[in-house]
């Protein structure tokens, strides 16, 4: 390279000191200039890449695609698919000696070279300079410069030493662009005819082709009567080379254009905030190991259930749109309503397989994930860590405190009073209790006895490890804000027996080919977070949640009987709604409220907004054996308690025994 420089720079010297001799020396300029420029154009290995890019694929743990990782909409077509009108309409309008040259056409570039020197600009291009544009728009650019010719001519020699006649044809047809985000003819003949490519007709094909020329200028939509006089000149061409015959031509030019313009989109994601997620996390894993995840087909193996997913969907879906109807109301009694959003997750405890991961509502309109990103408190679903921390200091759950009012002095002189809906009893209550039915007195007296630094010590062990949690008082009931992830992992602990797993999407990584790249283990730590005697007497307490307490629809109306246990959580002015179940194969949670905390009013509470969704899924995993119906937990479960006898009161004869007695007194006396 320094040498060819040097050779210009003594060139450019003679020309400066002899003009007509250095004149017969431009040949030889030129020469030594495009030598030059060969290190800038692509090399043969990336016109081979080119030539088999596959886009990455991800993959359920069942076998179903989750995402297509492309770097344009696109969907290569093999070139015994595409109308052979098109490929007629191409050949004679952009380069009818194709099958002649080598990459360039020195005919052509010498004509178009005399007609742009007489002031009429034509471009002299072959369809091989053509798709070293497309295929490398960055390297060789488009501005109207020698450099940038050269570059082209040298990239579409390599192109022809590297790719058959065929190949080159088939690879321009699907790399061209057609405006409105459609690359490629199959993405075109969908966009403005709504048909595949092998079904275009000659009219449709010479439409397509007309547009090459200046796809914005040409456009059918944009600009109808320029597209159709363009497509005409197509159809000139064809005639002119053989393609069409004088009649033909006269009865086609006559035709109107006859468009059905959709734009297309991409198919969306079942899951497309984590397939989002992942597409940033396989890029930073794809450099470092020189990989390109738009063209090597890495096939990236997840632990999502695409059925789970797609129940998860259809759950969330479902309630949120009946909430909406709810919302609505608000909004015409005069109460300002914002964007109503919900996020869902279910793992399995055991391996931290993510089985299923909903960001949103809709993800065209909401991309902020509210699993992984959203930070909500989290209200009285923090409730079994203060209770978790309690038994692992040794309290048992038939510790009995009293549900009386509670006054707490915080630093600053400040007091903490917290109540609940209903009044105290004024009568013993066991922790157990407390927590089944979600009591705000006996939690804030718990907490007093364990003591806030105990608790945030457990809840980060467990899972809660990102959020930053506030060691006060008020903590016991969920003051501070937590992701819905975090709080999923951490049920997942106590269903795992006090043992975290941190929750994993990618399995492995393969090659196109099913060469394994790479393989991911569960990261399950050595020591358990939480014993497990005091995990499995909390799964054990949390179980009446779901038996009797503010969980209790999961029996009546879900009809669920498998052992489970959850809690439900509503923050202050039921801004946010959440619910977490547990199962020995599946931990799910579920959150709802506004983007801008707005209340929900009573329809907001946990056990009416979340818990619906969390429900539905469950039943349908039980239902159809995603999970073992007759799985349990290492800990026995509770006898039912004995319902109480009603209260009796005076116990009145019947009127008919009444009636009966009158009368004998009435005939006693009458003898």
């Amino acid at each position: 390279m320094q040498f060819l420089l040097s050779q210009l720079r003594r060139l450019i010297d003679a020309i400066k000191r002899h003009p007509i001799q250095a004149a017969l020396a431009l040949p030889v300029l030129f020469l030594l200039y495009a030598l030059a420029l060969i290190p800038f154009t692509p090399s043969v290995s990336d016109l081979r890449k080119a030539k088999s890019a596959t886009p990455s694929v991800v993959l359920s743990n069942d076998g179903f695609i989750l995402a297509e990782y492309k770097r344009i909409n696109r969907q290569w077509v093999p070139l015994n698919k595409i109308a052979p009108v098109v490929i007629d309409a191409l050949l004679a309008t952009e380069d009818r000696r194709f099958y002649e040259h080598r990459g360039i056409d020195l005919k052509r570039t010498g004509a178009a070279l005399l007609s742009t020197l007489k002031g009429d600009l034509q471009g002299g291009s072959t369809l091989t300079q053509q798709l070293a544009r497309n295929l490398y728009p960055e390297e060789i650019g488009r501005s109207i410069t020698i450099s940038r010719k050269i570059k082209e001519a040298i990239t579409a020699l390599k192109i022809e030493s590297v790719y058959t006649k065929r190949e080159i044809l088939e690879t321009y047809l699907n790399t061209v662009p057609f405006l409105f985000n459609a690359f490629g003819i199959e993405m075109a003949a969908r966009t403005y005819f709504d048909k595949s490519a092998d079904q275009l007709d000659v009219l449709q094909a010479a439409t397509l082709v007309g547009m090459l020329k200046a796809n914005s200028t040409f456009n059918p939509v944009l600009n109808p009567e320029r597209a159709r006089a363009r497509r005409n000149v197509v159809l000139a061409q064809m005639a002119k080379h053989g393609k069409l015959s004088p009649a033909q031509l006269a009865v086609l030019t006559k035709r109107p254009l006859k468009l059905d313009f959709e734009r297309q989109t991409e198919a969306p994601s079942p899951a497309p905030h984590i397939t989002q997620q992942l597409r940033t996390w396989l890029i930073d894993w794809a450099d470092q190991r020189g990989y390109d995840i738009y063209s090597d087909g890495l096939i990236v193996r997840t632990t999502i259930d695409s059925r789970m997913q797609k129940a998860a969907n259809q759950a969330v879906e479902r309630q949120m749109s009946q909430l909406q109807t709810l919302a609505d109301r608000q909004l015409r009694r005069g109460q300002d309503t914002s964007v109503l959003q919900a996020g869902f997750m279910a793992m399995d405890p055991r391996n931290g397989y993510v089985r299923a991961w909903v960001g949103s509502r809709d993800f065209a309109e909401e991309q902020f994930d509210h699993v992984g990103q959203a930070r909500r408190q989290p209200g009285s679903a923090f409730k079994p860590f203060v209770y978790g921390a309690a038994f692992v200091m040794g309290l048992p759950s038939t510790t009995t405190l009293m549900d009386e009012p509670v006054s707490i002095r915080l630093r600053g002189g400040q007091v903490w009073e917290p109540s609940d809906v209903t009044p105290p009893s004024y009568q013993p209550m066991s922790l157990r209790d407390g927590l089944v039915y979600s009591k705000n007195t006996i939690t804030a007296q718990v907490m007093q006895q364990v003591g806030p630094e105990r608790v945030v010590q457990l809840a980060q062990a467990m899972g809660v490890r990102e959020s930053k949690l506030d060691p006060v008082p008020s903590l016991a009931l969920g003051t501070s804000p937590v992701t819905l992830r975090e709080m999923v992992s951490a049920y997942g602990a106590i269903a795992n027996g006090g043992h975290f797993v941190e929750p994993m999407v990618v399995l492995r990584i393969e090659a196109r080919n099913g060469q394994l790249l790479t393989e991911f283990q569960p990261m399950r730590e050595v020591e358990p977070a939480m014993p497990k005697p005091q995990a499995l007497e909390l799964v054990n307490v949390m179980r009446g949640v779901v038996d009797e307490g503010t969980g209790a629809a999961i029996r009546s109306r879900y009809g669920i009987t498998a052992d489970v246990a959850g809690k439900t959580g509503t923050t202050q002015e039921n801004t946010d709604g959440w619910f977490i179940m547990m199962h020995p194969q599946l931990v799910a949670g579920a959150r709802v409220g506004f983007n801008d905390t707005m209340t929900m009013g009573a329809w907001g509470q946990g056990a009416r907004s979340a818990l619906p969704m969390v429900g539905e899924v469950f039943q349908q995993a039980l239902r159809n054996k995603w999970i073992d119906q007759q799985a349990e937990f290492e800990i026995p479960r509770p006898k039912p308690r004995p319902k109480p006898e009603p209260d009796q009161g005076v116990q009145w004869p019947a009127p008919r025994e009444v009636f009966k007695g009158i009368m004998d007194q009435l005939r006693g006396i009458f003898r």
